[in-house]
């Protein structure tokens, strides 16, 4: 499995941004789909983005359409999370996630269905 160390996290103003990333251990990335999730005190892990092995694929949860955007670089083995118009209800622990893929074009957005997880980086929205 692919080791996974989230970075980008912090304490930042509603309306402000931050870009997580996600660096991958290993040769194999290229071969691995992408996620993100977050947990907040008290809530289940949700889904937040995912991205397909090209990066061409890509799917968000409603409530962060048109304010976060999903990207890959295969090159330096990291998924990045950019997360603009940030609320307070977007507090959370962020993790990635990595499941490894036949398909180029594949994603998921159940957390069961990936292998590989970070230790995940804490983002504290204020208002």
């Amino acid at each position: 499995q692919v080791q996974l160390v989230e970075s980008g996290g912090g304490l930042v103003q509603a309306g402000g941004s931050l870009r997580l990333s996600c660096a991958a251990s290993g040769r194999t990335f290229s071969s691995y789909s992408m996620g993100w999730f977050r947990q907040a005190p008290g809530k289940e892990r949700e889904f937040v983005a995912a991205i397909s092995r090209s990066g061409g694929n890509t799917v968000y949860a409603d409530f962060v359409k048109g304010r976060f955007t999903i990207s890959r670089d295969n090159a330096k083995n990291t998924v990045y999370l950019q997360m603009n118009s940030l609320k307070p209800e977007d507090t959370a622990v962020y993790y990635c996630a990595g499941r490894s893929s036949r398909y180029v074009t594949d994603y998921r957005v159940n957390s069961r269905e990936y292998g590989s997880w970070g230790q995940g980086t804490q983002v504290t929205v204020s208002s």
